[in-house]
């Protein structure tokens, strides 16, 4: 019998991917499906829970203390596998992370990526996948260029304090100690692709979602593009007008800049790194979702990468979505390559109760596919 390959990102703030996985899968059994034609595949788009789904797909978890994005140390973990390292940014300086959880747009820091960066090319990574979703940080890479061995001082020779508050007093960036990574291939995983600077750059895109207010933001962008002037003559090329340089409060460009970091689409590289195209052999459905569908769905998230890697497989195969909303119509949904959308509102239109308890709901809704597809 063909198989079901269940590809859901998380529902957030609720779910992870892996449990929505799991409860539409126990959704499909308990109405005749198979078990054993069933295959959770876990995914992200470069934020949350890309080193979960890189977990999911066989890499192993490799756990490590780094500073986290207001100082204190946190525990952070990425994913390994065969020389390829799959870092979440967020899991070294996301927002969740922050001391006390007080918002810090001047001062958070990317110093712990970096530390992340240090370690897994110790343990031998030659290619290294940064998701850059949920940052807390708004510092231009600062403190991940610190973290890998990079000197910025101001006009005294005084280290800069952490964050973006502090980089327009910037001097000197002194290289002589940056490690040579020359021999580590850089992929950057993330659906955004601002660039650093101006209206569309990651102080005025991005800042006020981190607690940044108007005057912050102001000697944010004026903080980035000092930074940008004394970085890009440092190391005589120019990076701040890259798609993506403006990713996770600019650590995009520092990646571009110093260590010639390539952007793809969070969603892309993933089901790449996890080899996401053998599950599709043989496959009647495809399940994937997220906690809404909406505008943001069409741009790149990860339900439209899995519909588009069902729909290009070498037999195309049907993909339908599971979503707590869906914001989208009929015709959106097949632009995307996505033929229905079951939603939680659809059966609970109280949406308290969808975010209280999402599981049960997510198995009434698999029911339901299971009778409109797998019959």
């Amino acid at each position: 019998m063909k198989h079901v390959v269940i590809a859901p990102d998380k529902f957030k703030g609720t779910l992870t991917a892996g449990e929505v996985a799991a409860h539409v899968a126990a959704g499909l059994v308990s109405a005749g499906t198979p078990d054993d034609s069933v295959v959770a595949v876990p995914v992200a788009d470069g934020g949350d829970g890309t080193v979960d789904a890189a977990l999911a797909a066989g890499y192993r978890p490799v756990e490590f203390g780094v500073r986290g994005p207001s100082g204190p140390v946190v525990n952070a973990a990425f994913a390994l596998r065969d020389g390829t390292a799959i870092i979440e940014s967020a899991q070294a300086c996301g927002l969740s992370l922050l001391a006390g959880g007080e918002l810090a747009p001047l001062t958070a820091t990317t110093r712990g990526v970096g530390e992340l960066v240090a370690a897994a090319v110790r343990m031998g990574a030659k290619q290294v996948v940064l998701g850059l979703g949920g940052t807390a940080t708004t510092d231009g890479g600062a403190g991940f260029l610190r973290a890998l061995g990079a000197r910025l001082t101001d006009s005294d020779g005084r280290e800069l304090p952490p964050g973006g508050g502090g980089l327009s007093r910037l001097a000197v960036v002194d290289l002589t100690r940056l490690r040579d990574l020359s021999g580590v291939e850089f992929l950057l995983a993330t659906d955004v692709d601002n660039p650093l600077l101006g209206p569309a750059g990651a102080a005025a895109v991005y800042a006020p979602q981190k607690g940044a207010s108007p005057q912050d933001v102001i000697v944010l962008e004026e903080g980035l593009a000092w930074w940008a002037d004394v970085a890009e003559a440092a190391v005589g090329r120019k990076a701040r007008e890259l798609p993506g340089a403006g990713a996770a409060g600019g650590l995009g460009f520092a990646a571009q800049l110093f260590f010639g970091a390539r952007t793809r689409p969070g969603i892309e590289l993933l089901l790449e790194m996890t080899a996401f195209d053998d599950h599709l052999a043989g496959a009647r459905l495809v399940i994937t979702g997220e906690g809404a569908l909406d505008e943001q769905t069409l741009r790149g998230k990860a339900p439209a990468g899995v519909a588009r890697a069902a729909a290009a497989h070498d037999h195309a195969v049907p993909t339908v979505a599971v979503c707590g909303v869906c914001l989208l119509s009929e015709a959106q949904l097949r632009a995307a390559g996505i033929a229905a959308a079951y939603a939680l509102t659809d059966i609970e239109p109280d949406v308290a109760k969808c975010l209280a308890a999402p599981g049960p709901l997510l198995e009434r809704l698999a029911a339901r596919i299971a009778d409109d597809w797998l019959r």
